[in-house]
């Protein structure tokens, strides 16, 4: 189903970011430690790739808003695995805390999270679909920033023209972005090749 015809989706962005304590949930995968932290049903930071569950905990940014060890969300933690393992899972059910400050981040952020599984788009193309064409820098601005990888896929979004993969920000950079894409292509019983060093 392509981003046009799903466009619609509701991306379940909750208000805006959290000040109440967070519950954290750290967890083994194939993809490394990874550490989810929310509130309220709500997502609020993810992040994977750490050799340890300590580096896992400490890469959380959010450590300020009062942070306590919990199995706060297994399901979403069995999901994370599942991906992991290769396995096509939809993310799009799950709540995210809002991100976005403006109408144009969060509408971002819904295009981003409606790329299915196997695609990709380019930063042009979502600074398009969210009505700003000229806008691809600031769309690349924001996935840099998304606080909560694989659930809001930015590793889904790639730079148009020259550049092959552009940067990633998550467990080894474009080594675990290249990872990823391959993992889904295949997933989704797609060729791939791989055309960066």
């Amino acid at each position: 189903m392509s981003v046009a015809t799903r466009s619609g989706m509701n991306p379940l962005l909750v208000g805006p970011s959290p000040t109440a304590n967070l519950s954290v949930q750290v967890f083994p995968s194939e993809l490394g430690w990874q550490a989810i932290a929310g509130t309220d049903g709500c997502l609020a930071e993810l992040t994977f790739g750490h050799a340890t569950p300590q580096e896992a905990w400490e890469a959380l940014k959010l450590a300020g808003c009062g942070m306590e060890p919990a199995d706060w969300n297994s399901e979403l933690a069995e999901q994370l695995q599942a991906f992991a393992r290769g396995e096509m899972i939809d993310f799009s059910g799950v709540r995210v805390l809002d991100q976005g400050t403006t109408t144009f981040q969060r509408e971002v952020i819904r295009i981003c999270r409606a790329i299915p599984y196997g695609d990709t788009m380019t930063y042009g193309q979502i600074a398009q679909f969210a009505g700003s064409p000229r806008a691809a820098r600031a769309v690349g601005n924001i996935m840099a920033s998304n606080r909560t990888p694989l659930v809001v896929p930015c590793h889904r979004v790639v730079p148009g023209g020259h550049r092959k993969f552009g940067n990633y920000s998550a467990g080894e950079g474009v080594r675990t972005k290249l990872r990823l894409l391959e993992m889904e292509a295949l997933g989704a019983g797609k060729a791939w090749a791989k055309t960066a060093d």
